[in-house]
């Protein structure tokens, strides 16, 4: 891609004196012709580049620009690619390590595996997301709708929407874009969509950036009471944090804590089995005893 090419020529000229023409079509295999367009590119976009002819000539950068802009030290430029590496991670291809070891190019520095970092930005849906973030990336590029299949708690719909960002958050990648069902902006779960296609172009709006705030997204409207056996502390910690909960004298944790709604905190404390005890809210106890006894009749055992 040429802001992929632009972005590498900069950093090399940032990081050596002078390079030659020749020098960067062969590191980004494209012609010397495409390399002079992506310096007339740079020159006006304000980067202050000159050419010199002949021996000991070449491309180089005015050094009062270099000097203002510090060159990127190894544990930076290993942060980089820690963070390139991660969108690898979900594409199952090298494409932006290799980027990164062209931005790296001629530094000199030490650009090995050697970093200290590694982020796994894939889910358990390897097979079938890669597919799906390739489609919204050119969607979004090419300013297109998406359309799907979209499954939620309450029903399965098809929605058509304009995309502007994919985010990653909450341990889920998610499309953000216009719904034109809802008529507003919406997050939609990549791992919820069935049958996803591009559609026709649209006209871009005024997109404003997600607000991810976990209160707003998912508004606290139900409390809960919990009792657990001492065996489920890693799960109370790993979710909530180790001060969501008192010990009681006979060693169980007390948690209280907020849900959206009903159905979220009846689901939740059922994944613990009889290692939970319900306390509060009190109907919520009777329609967990209900589900009980329904779940009872029907794995009896046949005599």
């Amino acid at each position: 891609m040429k802001l992929d090419r632009l972005i590498g020529i900069l950093s090399i000229l940032l990081q050596r004196e002078r390079v030659t023409a020749p020098e960067l079509a062969e590191q980004f295999e494209v012609s010397r012709r495409t390399i002079q367009r992506d310096i007339e590119s740079l020159c006006r976009a304000g980067i202050p580049i000159s050419t010199a002819q002949g021996t000991g000539g070449g491309i180089s950068i005015m050094e009062g620009y270099r000097v203002d802009r510090t060159v990127l030290t190894a544990p930076e430029m290993q942060a980089i690619l820690a963070g390139l590496r991660s969108l690898d991670s979900v594409s199952g291809t090298r494409r932006y390590a290799q980027l990164m070891e062209k931005l790296s190019a001629g530094t000199g520095g030490p650009m090995s595996d050697s970093t200290h970092m590694l982020i796994d930005l894939s889910s358990w849906h390897k097979a079938s997301l890669p597919p799906k973030i390739e489609c919204i990336q050119e969607a979004i590029g090419q300013h297109r709708t998406i359309r799907f299949t979209y499954f939620s708690p309450k029903e399965g719909s098809v929605r058509t929407v304009e995309p502007y960002s994919l985010v990653f958050h909450w341990s889920a990648w998610y499309v953000w874009g216009w719904c034109r069902t809802r008529e507003d902006f919406r997050l939609f779960k990549l791992d919820r969509m069935t049958e996803l296609l591009s559609g026709e172009p649209f006209v871009p709006r005024p997109a404003p950036l997600p607000d991810l705030d976990p209160d707003r997204i998912f508004p606290v409207k139900y409390r809960v009471t919990v009792l657990f056996d001492p065996a489920c502390r890693w799960r109370l910690v790993e979710g909530y944090g180790a001060d969501s909960f008192t010990v009681e004298p006979d060693g169980r944790l007390r948690f209280t804590g907020g849900f959206p709604d009903a159905d979220s905190a009846l689901h939740w404390v059922l994944t613990f089995g009889d290692g939970a005890e319900l306390l509060e809210p009190e109907e919520l106890r009777e329609r967990l005893g209900a589900l009980g006894q329904r779940l009872m009749q029907r794995y009896h055992r046949r005599g």
